[in-house]
């Protein structure tokens, strides 16, 4: 079995401790199991998203030494790595649960 664990970061402001200890955790274990760790923006809050606030947390991310396999800057199989940007994929999983 693939490891895959994957961290949400949401851009309305700057990276907390709490989020940094999630992150280092998923991080942490996907490296232990030889899996991958995904970063998938969740940027639904539209009217509380600040645009200039997920460089940033990419920055810390980076400062602390935790990279990511898949996510914003790095491709993969999986895209996209926006939750906004994902609204069909979520439609046709509705539907095959509803069909």
């Amino acid at each position: 079995m693939s490891v895959r664990t994957r961290f949400a970061p949401s851009p309305t402001g700057y990276l907390h401790i709490g989020g940094v200890r999630t992150a280092l955790f998923n991080w942490l274990f996907a490296r232990q199991h030889g899996g991958q760790f995904l970063l998938r923006v969740d940027d639904t809050d539209q009217q509380r998203n600040v645009d200039a606030a997920l460089a940033p947390i990419l920055h810390g991310f980076r400062w602390l030494g935790i990279d990511w396999d898949e996510g914003p800057e790095v491709d993969g199989p999986h895209a996209p790595y926006y939750q906004s940007q994902r609204s069909e994929a979520y439609a046709a999983a509705i539907e095959a649960l509803l069909a």
